[in-house]
């Protein structure tokens, strides 16, 4: 399959770019800067471009399969770079015909907040309400533009992200009652589950949550 990726410099966003090479995707990994992502291999493109300049990421989009988007910011950063770089991709998917986009947000706001009740006191009332609160606000109006897309989206929505290594093995599309969650998982199993929504619908225009 030929893939793009969106964030591909960033810690979750290297993980698909390896895993998709290894499982022999053809991948363009869409960067700002090339020298930050790393890794050389026959099947990878590198496509220049900022997210938020929208003329720069159609001829990126031209001829692909599907899209993986893994874009972020520091938590505490204003502006909105997952909002309107996604809403960017998004119209050029539609202006090149691509279908298929995979994204990562998180748990923790809009329908998922009662999954908080799981997480330490700190982490609700303090880290969420206080240093989380711009970056969840940008990934609830990312959300917002992929659900009203028409695409086939499927939103992955991960835990805390660690680094930790893979391990295949995790909870996925889970109630937000779910309990014994770890609230956590590694960025290498969040990305082995986007790249396995390429080859099935059973997410298809839903939100599962990620998490051990």
């Amino acid at each position: 399959m030929k893939l793009i990726i969106f964030g591909a410099t960033g810690a979750t966003g290297k993980c698909i770019v390896e895993q998709a090479l290894e499982q022999g995707h053809l991948v363009t990994a869409f960067v700002r800067d090339p020298s930050k992502l790393g890794i050389m291999h026959s099947n990878l493109s590198i496509a220049k471009g900022d997210i938020m300049n929208p003329s720069s990421i159609i001829p990126a989009m031209q001829g692909q399969d599907a899209v993986l988007c893994a874009i972020g910011a520091p938590a505490n950063k204003t502006g909105r770079i997952r909002s309107e770089g996604t809403r960017n991709i998004i119209q050029a998917m539609k202006t090149t015909g691509v279908k298929r986009l995979i994204c990562q947000t998180s748990l923790g706001y809009g329908d998922s907040k009662k999954i908080l009740d799981q997480t330490p006191f700190i982490f609700k009332h303090i880290i969420v309400p206080f240093v989380l609160k711009k970056a969840f606000a940008d990934h609830a109006l990312q959300e917002e533009y992929i659900k009203q897309s028409q695409l086939d989206w499927i939103i992955a929505r991960p835990a805390n992200l660690t680094d930790e290594a893979y391990t295949g093995v995790y909870k996925q599309g889970f109630p937000v009652t779910e309990k014994k969650l770890k609230m956590k998982i590694s960025r290498a199993d969040v990305a082995d589950f986007m790249l396995k929504q390429l080859a099935t619908d059973t997410y298809l225009r839903k939100t599962p949550g990620l998490s051990y």
